[in-house]
């Protein structure tokens, strides 16, 4: 095989390595609300914001990261990437949006 066939061929293999790997660790993740800080959230960020990495406060109530599936919950949710956060005492995670800690110009 000449080196430009090798060459189309790793990268083919390397594209579907990726797509499979990033499409594992979406299926085993969800949308976990309050638990991200302001602007390193992943999405939703209530209004008048775009999308990620737009939340204003930290813990902002209808701004989610995604996390490993059954950690939203918990007092220390896992992100998709493995990494843990460790909320205030006062704080937990939610599967739906929460109506707390909110932006005062929302």
């Amino acid at each position: 095989m000449s080196n430009k066939k090798l060459a189309i061929a790793g990268a083919f293999i390397a594209a579907v390595s990726t797509t499979t790997a990033t499409t594992a660790i979406a299926a085993d993740a969800v949308k976990c609300y309050g638990v991200s800080l302001a602007g390193e959230n992943d999405c939703a960020a209530g209004p008048g914001t775009t999308c990620a990495g737009t939340s204003k406060v930290d813990y902002q109530g209808n701004a989610w990261t995604l996390v490993e599936d059954g950690t939203c919950e918990s007092a220390m949710p896992v992100l998709a990437d493995g990494d843990k956060v460790e909320l205030p005492d006062d704080k937990m995670g939610s599967l739906e949006a929460l109506e707390r800690d909110l932006p005062m110009d929302s």
